[in-house]
């Protein structure tokens, strides 16, 4: 068979053991792609620890903990290249614990094709379908399935025949997240001998289908289509002098040269289609039209550029472009919105709830994100979807997403550069999830901010006071409610416009269909924050009085607000003093097991790291703890 050209990206991944590096070693070496250096380290190394039947390991070379350890950095995925008969392979070799899926997700994200792992003798694993799933998710439409370990199985056809079946039914299970039904190859080896890599194996005689390179040189080669719409996100706007010597801090070097003369030049790496000289474009979401003057890539001066190039292109015209904006196609635009529905690989340990906020980080920029609703969670038993209210480590589903700002942007299925992203623990800075894109949501285009012709400032002015909300938070018992009690009545008697929002008044009401449980208090704060927030664009002040167990929702409500607006008071009563207290019984029925779930119990509660004030109601009375908060307010 006459092998087609070009360069294929393909991944291999499986669960722990199923004899990946193996795999890809051999048909490295069968390929004739290994150094004569490369394969004489392979003997000694097969030769001192023995290998059965006199085979060489081919892991002992290929795997990534070695390279870890001759290059003393850690490899979350490896890249190996090899050719063979005119065709350039690059192979991302993937870890199978189930700790580093994002590192198999980020793999994924670069690849047209996967091989996947079985063993023989275990059959379809969780993370055989986890891996699946998120393969096809991540668009890949071609999947070999590789049973190996055949010799282990005693090279049985019925053993090959059980696997085969469970890779058909989770082949059917995919199809419904756009896996094509003839996609699925199915081949039986032996990676550790060689069977069926290159050649068809003696020892199976009862298989004659593709061979795993035979299927790779099947494989459409990637080339850059002539009509693929541009899309050259602004990484850089490089600034210079009309003597061309004032260039913006932080550009990479190889830049400094690019668009020399010019006053403005917007550098970034093309994520998809062509550029020429003389075209016309668009910005978005500004929407300005320019003309392309010039294209540059380091000291050259090109004509044009395709996908994948790093340039700086300078336009014609002064013009308001940053970086995070969008240069694309005048004839074909992507989308624009600030709400979107995305399916979700979720990484961090903490779990993810609605109503929490992240940065999102795609390659039109960082917006603050929030997820406004968790839509489903993708059961890998069954592939079914199914209701929730969380999603923890490793699981996948669809949610809701609302970003601070609108966005250019392509469904993930048409453009992966432009519809995939990571959200961004705002805290840690850790990678908490690597989204798609899936669609916008149609009311973002129909819900616009109305214009009022009376403000905040007005209606405080009006009642000749600044507004805040003043956020009581601590654990039960440490005397929320009464002092929030005590400040509104210090606060009307000086003739200020208050008012109080209790906890246990407000889940009589606004939050009686929530509960208890992590999902349902963040949505409890969610909610009372935008009533504050209302509340404060009357002129009022807004006193609370909430246990707010979790940093993160008090800090979106104290996002809410304009800065100085949000006034956190820390009730630091010690646990033992507000159980003594335990004005409610509370503490008697969580200790016995009746109520699950209690704050500073079986519930964790985070204590405000930086307060505005931070008062412990054992040590002194309640008419002092009041005057403290109102001198606070007096500050304002």
């Amino acid at each position: 068979m006459a092998a087609q050209g070009g360069i294929v990206r393909f991944l291999s991944c499986g669960s722990v053991d199923d004899g990946k590096s193996t795999l890809i070693g051999h048909l490295i070496h069968l390929t004739g792609n290994l150094h004569d250096d490369q394969l004489r380290t392979l003997q000694e190394e097969s030769s001192r620890i023995g290998t059965a039947g006199g085979a060489l390991d081919y892991s002992l070379l290929m795997d990534g903990l070695m390279a870890e350890r001759e290059q003393g950095i850690t490899i979350d995925v490896a890249y190996r290249y090899f050719a063979c008969e005119g065709r350039k392979f690059i192979v991302a070799d993937t870890p199978g614990h189930e700790q580093y899926t994002r590192n198999m997700a980020t793999g994924a994200s670069q690849c047209s094709a996967a091989i996947i792992l079985v063993d023989a003798c275990q059959g379809v694993l969780p993370q055989t379908r986890r891996h699946a799933l998120i393969c096809s998710l991540m668009g890949i439409r071609r999947l070999l399935f590789v049973v190996n370990k055949m010799d282990r199985a005693g090279w049985q056809l019925p053993v090959y025949r059980t696997v085969e079946q469970q890779c058909a039914d989770l082949a059917e299970g995919l199809q419904r997240f756009g896996l094509p039904p003839a996609a699925l190859k199915v081949v039986p080896v032996s990676a550790l001998l060689g069977d069926n890599l290159s050649l068809i194996s003696p020892r199976m005689p009862w298989y004659q289908g593709p061979t795993v390179l035979s299927w790779l040189l099947r494989l459409p080669a990637e080339s850059v289509a002539a009509d693929a719409p541009l899309r050259l996100p602004v990484q850089y706007v490089i600034k210079l002098s009309r003597s061309g010597s004032s260039w913006q801090k932080g550009v990479p070097e190889r830049l400094k040269t690019a668009a020399a003369g010019t006053y403005r030049a917007y550098a970034g790496v093309i994520a998809s289609g062509g550029v020429r000289q003389g075209d016309p474009l668009l910005v978005l979401p500004g929407g300005q039209a320019v003309t392309v003057q010039g294209i540059w890539c380091g000291k050259r001066q090109l004509d044009q550029a395709t996908e994948g190039m790093s340039i700086a292109l300078t336009v014609s015209g002064e013009h308001d472009i940053q970086r995070g904006d969008c240069i694309v196609a005048g004839k074909d635009r992507p989308e624009l919105a600030d709400r979107f529905k995305v399916r979700l690989v979720w990484m961090d340990e903490a779990p993810l709830y609605a109503g929490r906020h992240y940065l999102f980080r795609g390659v039109g920029g960082v917006a603050a994100a929030e997820v406004t609703r968790l839509r489903n969670r993708i059961e890998l038993g069954s592939y079914q979807r199914l209701a929730c209210d969380r999603l923890d480590q490793n699981d996948i589903g669809d949610a809701e997403l609302a970003l601070s700002r609108s966005i250019a942007f392509d469904p993930y299925l048409k453009n992966r550069e432009t519809g995939g992203f990571v959200l961004i623990d705002r805290f840690t800075n850790a990678t908490a999830a690597c989204g798609l894109i899936l669609h916008a949501l149609r009311r973002a285009e129909n819900i616009h901010w109305h214009v009022e012709d009376i403000g905040q400032q007005e209606r405080s002015a009006l009642k000749r006071q600044k507004p805040c909300v003043v956020w009581m938070t601590g654990l039960s018992g440490s005397g929320k409610s009464t002092l929030a009690n005590a400040v509104e009545r210090r606060l009307a008697e000086e003739g200020r416009h208050t008012m109080l929002l209790d906890g246990d008044n407000l889940r009589h009401g606004l939050n009686k269909d929530l509960g208890f449980t992590e999902a349902d208090r963040i949505e409890n704060i969610r909610r009372i924050g935008e009533v504050a927030k209302l509340m404060t664009e009357a002129g009022l002040i807004v006193i609370t009085a909430f246990i707010s167990p979790y940093r993160s929702e008090r800090d979106i409500v104290r996002n809410l607000l304009p800065h100085g607006q949000f006034i956190e008071v820390h009730l630091a009563t010690p646990l033992e003093v507000c159980e003594a207290r335990d004005p409610k019984g509370l503490y008697r029925k969580a200790r016995s097991g009746e109520i699950p779930n209690f704050t500073g119990i079986d519930a964790p509660y985070e204590e405000p790291e930086d307060p505005e004030l931070r008062i412990d109601t054992s040590s002194q009375t309640v008419e002092e703890c009041a005057a403290v908060v109102c001198a606070r307010l007096g500050r304002q």
